[in-house]
């Protein structure tokens, strides 16, 4: 059902459930996202389709739905030959699709709303490197238009979600700055760092004093080093921490394939819980049936109850 707590106060309570990884979801159900949209491309060739990935989600637990507009961007759709008015009206049914999955419980369930980085809408993988060579200003005004259709359809947070470096993170706050929509930022890293090797600390710094985030952390990482990074992120902001990695598996973006084997392990949930995260789930590679274990874990630990 629709939240009748804002998110920022549901944190203040409990750990919500995150959804896992909407691509490999969407591949399960057959699926092609070879598009350069990835799944974005969904939002006008197959809207059931993502709505019926958030549905996965909703019964194995997830609370929190992230919506499939990380890789979706005005650029993105000019190049398939889609106007603006009609790249808002997708953007606004990413965010419709994930609410009506969410109405099918009783519980609440909140809509997060994807902002992927600059890098996503290249889709050669830069996301994973950062410094892309654009001024902070000119990643404020990339960012600025898509933030501001995705606000207008009111979901309950925009995820600025797997950023790599500083830089960009600064530039998608002042974007989202005067929107009426509350944010949470997340890093992708690697070795206890920002993908563009930056101190992590000082990342999450970015975020201090800034009253629209509700959380900060890390996403589509190595699960391995995920609790540091939670730690680190609520001792340097004071604020709940975000955290959602990936199976522990590696992009191959040259080939676009995975590489390596399956390390998430849902029992970790416990430990970043009792670090500071209060959103926790999973991100590239990480189905319901985890997302499922995470949950039960959740609410066997605290004796019942659903979050």
């Amino acid at each position: 059902m629709r939240p009748v707590r804002t998110l920022a106060e549901a944190l203040g309570a409990e750990v919500l459930v995150l959804d896992g990884g909407l691509s490999n979801q969407l591949e399960a159900q057959g699926c092609d996202l070879s598009d350069a949209l990835w799944s974005a491309r969904l939002l006008a060739d197959g809207p059931e389709q993502i709505e019926a990935a958030h549905t996965a989600y909703v019964r194995a637990g997830a609370r929190v739905l992230i919506t499939s507009s990380y890789q979706a961007t005005f650029e993105g759709f000019a190049r398939r030959g889609t106007g603006r008015e009609e790249a808002a009206r997708l953007l606004a049914r990413s965010v419709e699709l994930a609410r009506t999955a969410g109405e099918a419980v009783r519980e609440e369930v909140w809509v997060a709303a994807s902002v992927g980085p600059y890098g996503a809408m290249l889709a050669d993988g830069s996301e994973y490197r950062g410094r892309y060579g654009l001024s902070v200003g000119a990643l404020e005004r990339f960012h600025r238009p898509r933030i501001e259709a995705l606000a207008g359809a009111a979901p309950d947070v925009l995820a600025l979600e797997t950023v790599p470096d500083a830089e960009e993170a600064e530039a998608l706050l002042r974007a989202a700055e005067g929107c009426g929509v509350p944010v949470w930022l997340s890093y992708t890293v690697e070795g206890g760092r920002t993908r563009a090797g930056q101190d992590l600390a000082e990342a999450f710094a970015v975020a201090a004093g800034n009253e629209q985030v509700v959380a900060v952390g890390v996403n589509c990482c190595d699960p391995a080093g995920a609790g540091d990074a939670v730690e680190l992120a609520v001792a340097v902001t004071g604020k709940p921490a975000v955290v959602y990695p990936n199976s522990g598996e590696r992009w191959d973006a040259g080939a676009r394939g995975w590489r390596g084997d399956m390390a998430f392990d849902p029992a970790w949930a416990l430990d970043w819980a009792g670090a500071g995260a209060r959103l926790v789930g999973g991100c590239c590679r990480v189905g319901p049936a985890t997302i499922g274990a995470l949950a039960d874990g959740l609410v066997a630990e605290r004796g019942g109850g659903t979050g």
